[in-house]
């Protein structure tokens, strides 16, 4: 393991860092720590002090509840445009343990299969409507595509002709949150649109007062928090778009699969002649190998020292996802696309982490299964039962926007559909 070492020699002498991690998000925290040979460093972002942290032992201790709070963690930019104020990413304690007990009652086994057939009908229907069409893009289709899946399977009311509308509204909250200028502008406003959309759904369920919880989106509407009253109207439409947001982000996810797909042409083939095992190695190795959102934030509880630096109360910790998941400790040529690494690897809560650490009784990403189980959906649509063609056109990944996406956001043509 890397050696800790005194505060001053793990300090990013720099008077700011923020121009440079705009610069690398995702490689900026691994980069800086191989350089000083430690597991972590201090530094300045907007002029606030910083610890940043990597590796599997600084996410255990990143996923201490004694050591780090998430409440008011996240810089405002992030709760007002991907989070929201008020959501669950920024409670603790007994509050959010009651809020995320609600989102895992939603996530139940039954749910993921209900909502894997859905997207399996409309892939279906995109296909269809793909094989028509000279060229795709597949990042934009694919978000459209999960938005009408997320809002049948929450049971949030979507008309024909609003798909557009919204759909543009839910990928503004993840697609363009990470950005400055505006895009950023952007997705605030899309924010307050997106809210109040909602909000007014929520407003009508709760006058109807339906005597069965029967959606994922009825559980949230109706929720009530720990003195027993409704959430308000608004926190109520955050969480429900804390539910769709993610959904329509595995977009993401999906496109990496298609371009992991032409660029290894034999791991294409084993996915076609290997059964589900493989296929969830394949899964698993999309999500460590490609880069979504870089990093996670916490903010120090009480003072302690880890590693001889001293975390002082209300300092902000930044926890570097990316470069965990690539950590050459933890990771056999972790700069090589091998789904076979995950046949025999055993759950690893600290060492795999790109929807976070730890248990779902804490911080981690509720909808991780739902993640896995969709990226297996298109797969199966991508690799067996689709045929298509991938034009000359920029398959590089712009690592400065985040998520990190192709910049030709993937485009496909010649599409020919097996109904199967």
């Amino acid at each position: 393991m890397l050696e800790g070492r005194q505060v001053n020699q793990n300090e990013d002498l720099s008077p700011d860092s923020t121009l440079s991690l705009i610069a690398d998000p995702y490689r900026f925290i691994s980069r800086q720590c191989l350089r000083l040979n430690s597991d972590l460093f201090e530094t300045r972002l907007l002029m606030k002090k910083t610890i940043c942290m990597t590796g599997k032992e600084a996410a255990v201790l990143f996923y201490d509840p004694t050591r780090f709070t998430r409440v008011g963690a996240a810089p405002e930019p992030l709760r007002a445009t991907l989070f929201g104020k008020g959501g669950v990413q920024g409670l603790d304690g007994i509050e959010h343990s009651l809020r995320k007990e609600m989102f895992m009652s939603i996530m139940s086994e039954e749910s993921i299969v209900k909502i894997s057939n859905i997207t399996s009908r409309w892939f279906k229907y995109y296909c269809r409507m793909w094989e028509k069409r000279r060229r795709v893009t597949l990042y934009d289709e694919l978000q459209e595509l999960l938005t009408r899946s997320v809002c049948e399977w929450a049971g949030v009311p979507l008309k024909e002709d609003e798909v557009k509308t919204r759909s543009r509204q839910l990928t503004a909250l993840f697609d363009s949150a990470g950005s400055v200028g505006i895009r950023h502008v952007k997705s605030r406003m899309q924010r307050k649109k997106a809210e109040s959309w909602i909000m007014n759904l929520v407003q009508d369920a709760r006058m109807r007062a339906p005597s069965a919880i029967n959606t994922p989106f009825q559980a949230i509407a109706l929720h009530r928090d720990v003195k027993g009253d409704f959430l308000s109207v608004k926190t109520a439409a955050i969480e429900i778009l804390n539910l769709l947001r993610p959904t329509v982000a595995i977009s993401v996810f999906m496109v990496y699969e298609a371009l992991a797909l032409h660029m290894h042409p034999s791991i294409k083939k084993s996915v076609q002649h290997s059964g589900p095992d493989y296929n969830e190695a394949f899964v698993q190795e999309v999500r460590r190998f490609y880069p979504f959102f870089p990093s996670l934030l916490a903010k120090v509880k009480d003072n302690f020292v880890w590693k001889d630096v001293h975390f002082k109360k209300d300092t902000q910790v930044i926890l570097d996802i990316y470069g965990t998941n690539h950590d050459p400790r933890i990771w056999q040529a972790p700069e090589e696309f091998i789904p076979e690494r995950f046949l025999q690897r055993e759950n690893d809560k600290f060492g795999f982490i790109p929807q976070g650490g730890g248990d779902l009784t804490g911080h981690r990403c509720p909808g991780e299964f739902i993640t896995i189980a969709l990226m297996k959906v298109a797969l199966e649509f991508f690799a067996l039962r689709m045929k298509y063609e991938v034009p000359p056109q920029n398959l590089d990944i712009d690592r400065k926007r985040m998520p990190a996406i192709p910049k030709s956001r993937l485009v496909i043509q010649h599409v020919f559909f097996d109904e199967m």
